[in-house]
């Protein structure tokens, strides 16, 4: 884990006092955002209303402040860059997250690719290669899309 990340989650997210668990709650935190944040970058055209689709996104989910925002996309965008897979972030998401948290995952991922108003064909493949790497039904995929979509 890179030095920065460690020292965003000790400074502005761990509670003092708390040990060894939070900072998994911590590393789920970073891996939601850089998944939403390579959604974000799949078309090679980061649009405006992509990137405040992920703030909302982050804000409403974690309850940060915008600042604890701020640095959480610039250590997510930092996480993505040069990511050869995505197991590092799955894995973590799928030791820890519901299967229901896991859907809304998937929500919040067709939200983000939606933003712009344009389904890029590689947005598209990367929310249904999540998704399956997250074991969601195929069902609640769809059914995650039809309600981001509205």
């Amino acid at each position: 884990m890179l030095t920065s990340i460690k020292q965003f989650f000790e400074q502005y997210i761990a509670p003092q006092g708390e040990e060894g668990g939070q900072l998994s709650e911590h590393l789920l935190q970073l891996a939601t955002a850089a998944l939403l944040i390579e959604m974000m970058r799949m078309d090679d055209d980061v649009a405006e209303e992509e990137r405040q689709a992920v703030r909302n996104i982050l804000d409403s989910r974690f309850s940060l402040s915008e600042g604890e925002t701020d640095q959480l996309m610039a250590l997510a965008e930092e996480e993505v860059s040069g990511l050869a897979d995505y197991y590092q972030f799955t894995s973590l998401i799928n030791k820890n997250f519901s299967p229901e948290q896991k859907v809304k995952l998937v929500e919040y991922l067709w939200q983000v690719a939606y933003a712009d108003g344009h389904l890029d064909k590689h947005e598209e493949h990367l929310v249904r290669k999540l998704a399956e790497l997250l074991h969601v039904r195929h069902s609640a995929f769809i059914a995650a899309k039809y309600r981001a979509v509205k």
